[in-house]
Parts: C-alpha cells; sequence; structure tokens
C-alpha cells in the first residue's frame, strides 16, 4: 500500500505513479479523443449536417442519463471500498488478537518454561504471515527454515490450508500446557477463544476474496460507460465544435477512473499500490509478539 501526504496537493495532484489511472487509461484516451474528432469532421465538414437536425437533440438523453450513471458509479465505488474497509478491519483485528495473545501466555506461562515461549513466539507471527501468503495464493513456509523451527516445519504441509495448520500446531500447544497442568482450565477457555478468533478472521478474509463483485454487474457498468461516451460527440459537436474531442476525452476518464480505483480496491488482498500493507502489519505483529513474550 501506498503512503501519501493528503495535505500535499502538488505531489498527489501532479506526480504521476505507475498505478495511476492515467497511465492505464492513456490508450482508451487516445481512441476517444480521435474517434471524438473523427466524428466532428464527419458531422460538420463531411455530412454538413445542419443545426436544424435532430442529432442536436441527443444531449437530452445524456442529461437524463448522467444521473443513472452517476449513481451506478456511487453505488460500486461504496461497494468496492466496503470491502477494502473491511479487509483492513480485519487485518487490524488480527493485530489486537495476536497482541492480546501474546499478552495472556505471557503472564500465564512460568518465566522458566523457554520452550514453550519461544514456540508461541514464532507461531503466532508466522500465522500472519502465513494468512497474507494465503490470501495472494502463494505457498508459504515463512521464517521455517531457520533451525530453531525445525519442531514445526515437518507438521507444515504446503500443499494445504497453511493458516489452519498453524492455528492447529497452536491450538495442540495450548492443550499439551493444560495437561502438563501449566495452566489451569479457566485460562484454557481463554485462550481457546483467543486461537479461535484467528480463525474466524481468516474466513472472513476468505469471504471478501472469493466473492468478488457479480460480474453482470461489472459488465454492465462498462457497457453503459462506453456506450454513453461514444454517444457524447454526437451531439455536442454542434455546440462545442472540435473542442468536443478533448471534453468527451475528459469525461471518459473521469468515469472510467471511477470504475478502475473500485475494481482495484474491491480485492484488498493483492500487490496493488492500494492493496493493504498485509507484510507491513506482519511485521508488526511479529515485532509486539517478540517484545511481549
Amino acid at each position: 500500500m501506498k503512503g501519501y501526504n493528503p495535505k500535499e496537493w502538488f505531489q498527489v495532484i501532479f506526480l504521476i505513479q505507475k498505478s495511476d489511472t492515467l497511465v492505464k487509461l492513456g490508450p482508451f484516451m487516445v481512441i476517444i479523443f480521435l474517434y471524438s474528432l473523427g466524428i466532428a469532421w464527419l458531422e460538420m465538414d463531411f455530412l454538413k449536417i445542419g443545426e436544424d437536425s435532430w442529432v442536436q437533440n441527443i444531449p437530452i438523453m445524456h442529461s437524463l442519463l448522467s444521473f443513472v450513471i452517476s449513481m451506478l458509479l456511487v453505488f460500486r465505488t461504496n461497494t468496492a471500498y466496503d470491502r477494502w474497509w473491511e479487509g483492513r478491519k480485519l487485518w487490524g483485528q488480527l493485530v489486537n488478537n495476536s497482541r492480546n495473545l501474546a499478552l495472556k501466555l505471557a503472564g500465564m506461562l512460568d518465566n522458566s518454561d523457554e520452550e514453550s515461549r519461544k514456540f508461541f513466539r514464532r507461531t503466532i507471527p508466522i500465522y500472519a504471515f502465513a494468512l497474507k501468503e494465503h490470501l495472494q495464493s502463494k505457498v508459504t513456509l515463512y521464517m521455517l527454515d531457520d533451525k530453531e523451527d525445525e519442531e514445526i516445519k515437518p507438521e507444515i504441509d504446503p500443499e494445504k490450508h497453511v493458516p489452519n495448520q498453524v492455528a492447529k500446531l497452536m491450538f495442540a500447544k495450548v492443550n499439551d500446557l493444560y495437561k502438563a497442568k501449566k495452566i489451569t482450565g479457566d485460562q484454557l477457555i481463554v485462550l481457546n477463544q483467543e486461537l479461535m478468533s484467528f480463525t474466524d478472521i481468516c474466513g472472513a478474509c476468505e469471504r471478501i476474496k472469493n466473492t468478488p463483485i457479480p460480474y453482470s454487474y461489472s459488465s454492465f457498468i462498462k457497457k453503459f460507460i462506453l456506450a454513453y461516451v461514444i454517444t457524447l460527440p454526437l451531439g455536442y459537436v454542434f455546440s462545442l465544435g472540435y473542442y468536443a474531442a478533448p471534453i468527451v476525452t475528459f469525461i471518459f476518464y473521469v468515469l472510467a477512473s471511477l470504475e478502475l480505483v473500485a475494481e482495484e480496491i474491491e480485492e484488498p488482498f493483492g500487490t496493488d499500490a492500494n492493496d493493504l500493507p498485509m507484510g507491513k502489519l506482519s511485521a508488526n505483529i511479529q515485532k509486539h509478539v517478540e517484545e511481549l513474550i
């Protein structure tokens, strides 16, 4: 995720990044510009359509449809941002739950039980990194190549659901602590709730990732934008002349950019500039857990 200062107007407005919609829409904008110029030449110079033609009434249709397309795009962007924000809240919850689990373990475990402390000091951050890689559809054995993780590595099958396997290891370890009478039954229940929350967060993130915006809805908006834009110069040529070309191109840029931004943020677990900083959040979890346990 790209960090920036929203108060620096000059940088935000004039600095063009690789992920900027202007870069992605550049070729399409050139096509729309040339198309609008062609329509202007065809109507004004070749066909010489007069101002009394019915064609000049086409902008009436656009004035009626402008409200419809604005409502569709507002709903589209709001829905996409809701998905992005829900993903951010889930990862914030993972950060807090990891800290809470580390705090409780630090208080419950005996200071001399270094083996158990080291186990949770490693596995709690590993779960966050494993979830990150899982949501990005990658196989991970994060940090399981270290010598001190040899007791964990053989129990992880990268071909299966890695976050579930890491959670299973933590559940088993907590149960072993209870059997060894290192924690009480009440403490087992408290830790169990914290561990369950990890799987709940994973399931919620998978729901967002595996349930995209319905294809028919996304396809309809794209077709609507295209039909709206390619009919704009037909009527506006009479009032704007050749200036209709840059104006229509700008309108296309605004409408298509909103759809493009919505597409990018509706799946917040990728590697794009506007996706969630899961790597940084996982590193923060690792730092805080190591400080606590």
